[in-house]
Formats: structure tokens, C-alpha cells, sequence
């Protein structure tokens, strides 16, 4: 039997301004302004005060998971306009010593296992990447572009034609956490 609506609210706490455009959500804070259009789920979004409310009518299943899908991005929107994102990586080698470089958008690693060619990865959005050591850190207000940019990374050194149970070599993802570090 289907349920005859699923609703899920989102308070936008003090500081946070948000606005609505059809079913295009913006969130303005102290870090930054994020937009998102959900015009592809079939859902109602209101906005009523400081209140988000998402709903469904009538949802298959489907739908119902979108409701809370979207309340989801909407939280995550507020959360990165008010404190920001942290990804950190660790810089791992055991015989040949790998070096990074920032070139515009792009993370350029060289020396991957010895390899000739560098490999290279996209740098998503407006996200900051800076370089510490062994250290990479990843820092933005949009939890997607940061997220997916440390996936980029991690998954250009990904070891092809070797067992990637004894070369461990790589750039691998040990800390994530709200708030951007100085």
C-alpha cells in the first residue's frame, strides 16, 4: 500500500539565507553562496520562513527516497555554507618517491611507480588543493566537488598490471571533516 505523502523539513538556521526559484534551491552564508537545481525529482519544494519543506504526493518508492535524498543536499548545502568541508590525503610510496604539482585545475602526479607519463587528476568546481608534505588537503564549501575531487586523486593511482596487495603505492584518503583549516 502506498503512503498518500512523504514530507521532510529543513530548519536554515540564523546566518543562512536561502531562496527559492521553482525547484531551484540557493544557500547563502558566511563561506559562500551554493545553488542547486532539483528540477529532475519529482518532488514539491516550499520554502516558508526559515522552514525547507520537501514532499512527495502519492510516492512509489522511488519517490519517497528522493524526498529524503533532497532534504539530504539541502542539509549538506547549509552545513558547507556555514563551516566548510576538509578532506585529507596521505602521499604513500615504498621504492619510487612520487611528486605532485597543482597546474590550474588540474593535480599532476609524477613518478608513479616509476612511470614515464604523469598521471593527472581534475580538480573539481572551486575547490582549494594544497599540498603539505606527504600531505594533500581539500578544502570547499560544496561537500560533492570536495568529495569528488579526492576521488579523482585517489583513483589516478589506482596500480593496474601489478598486485595491489603488495604495491600500496598511492594517495589515499585518511580524514574527513567539517570546517576549513587555515
Amino acid at each position: 500500500m502506498r503512503a498518500i505523502e512523504t514530507v521532510a523539513t529543513v530548519e536554515i538556521p540564523d546566518g543562512v539565507d536561502g531562496t527559492l526559484d521553482g525547484r531551484v534551491v540557493m544557500i547563502r552564508g558566511e563561506k559562500g553562496a551554493l545553488t542547486r537545481d532539483f528540477s529532475h525529482a519529482p518532488v514539491t519544494i516550499r520554502l516558508e520562513g526559515k522552514t525547507v519543506t520537501v514532499q512527495a504526493s502519492w510516492p512509489r518508492k522511488k519517490e519517497a527516497a528522493l524526498v529524503g535524498t533532497v532534504r539530504s543536499h539541502i542539509k549538506n548545502m547549509i552545513k558547507g555554507v556555514t563551516t566548510g568541508f576538509t578532506f585529507k590525503m596521505k602521499i604513500v610510496f615504498s621504492h619510487f618517491p612520487i611528486t605532485v604539482k597543482i597546474q590550474g585545475k588540474n593535480f599532476t602526479i609524477a613518478n608513479f611507480t616509476g612511470e614515464r607519463s604523469p598521471r593527472t587528476a581534475k580538480i573539481m568546481g572551486d575547490t582549494k588543493v594544497t599540498v603539505n608534505g606527504d600531505d594533500v588537503i581539500i578544502q570547499g564549501i560544496n561537500l560533492e566537488d570536495v568529495s569528488q575531487t579526492a576521488a579523482n586523486i585517489q583513483n589516478s593511482t589506482k596500480i593496474r598490471s601489478k598486485d595491489p596487495r603488495v604495491f600500496l603505492d598511492g594517495i589515499y584518503v585518511y580524514e574527513k571533516h567539517e570546517g576549513l583549516e587555515q
